[in-house]
């Protein structure tokens, strides 16, 4: 496992450090089943006490990464990480329908506002237009994998919480509301911390990693229909570009 010096007096506690230090090494190349130093190793290396080592190795257990086995040690979780096609046709339940038995979402929360200037422009809507927003929680065998905003326009899309409520699914949302076809325009990905929100909706431990997808889906026309911002917990799942030509559409969420 590489080690980097803490950062001190920056306001980030130090066992999160420590936390994010171990969970990067996993990211990186620990093996399943690979067994961690011991506590005692651990807090030499990093400059800390053990009480620190301990609240780290707490987090990651929390999250699914480590296991604790009594008079063993603390232990890499054999857990692969789904891995989710990013191409023309982004579909969460038929990219995944090989990797989970199941797959759902769930809506968290809607409503109606003008549009914000960055999603406005995104679905090429007049400034303050009127924009469905909905909040909504993706699960594979289920576990929660993403938290994900996203925004239609209103005056074309009213009814498309309700829809969803009740079909868990985008695309058959879009169905119901005469979209029997869309494809990505663009994906944007960045990574960075779960937020307060994204940890008890991903079930996270403090210091986790999202991956962050900004992305406009289009009908047949190349009118936009959806801008979305979905966050992945990156220990979770891992995002592969796909560059296959498009094909028919199964079903998603």
């Amino acid at each position: 496992m590489c080690v980097e010096r803490l950062q001190r007096r920056t306001g980030i506690a130090l066992w999160r450090q420590v936390a994010d230090q171990i969970r990067q090494s996993v990211l990186t190349g620990m093996a399943a089943n690979e067994r961690l130093p011991a506590e005692a190793e651990l807090a030499t290396r990093f400059g800390v006490n053990r009480h620190t080592v301990r609240a780290a190795i707490a987090a990651l257990e929390k999250e699914g990464i480590l296991r604790a086995e009594q008079g063993r040690g603390t232990f890499l979780n054999d857990r692969k990480r789904l891995s989710y096609p990013i191409g023309p046709r982004t579909r969460f339940s038929s990219g995944l329908e090989d990797q989970a038995q199941t797959r759902s979402g769930r809506l968290l929360s809607s409503r109606t506002t003008p549009a914000p200037p960055h999603v406005a422009s995104a679905l090429s809507l007049p400034a303050d237009a009127p924009v469905i927003q909905m909040a909504t929680v993706s699960a594979a065998d289920g576990v929660p994998v993403s938290a994900a905003t996203s925004w239609f326009d209103a005056r074309r899309f009213g009814e498309i919480a309700e829809i969803y409520a009740e079909t868990g699914s985008i695309t058959a949302s879009l169905a119901r509301l005469g979209v029997d076809d869309y494809t990505r325009r663009s994906t944007a990905v960045e990574a960075r911390h779960a937020s307060r929100e994204d940890l008890d909706l991903l079930g996270l431990s403090p210091g986790a990693i999202v991956l962050l997808t900004r992305s406009i889906d289009v009908d047949p026309e190349g009118r936009p229909l959806q801008y979305g911002e979905s966050r992945f917990a990156a220990d979770r799942v891992e995002l592969l570009i796909d560059s296959a030509p498009p094909a028919r559409p199964v079903g998603i969420i």
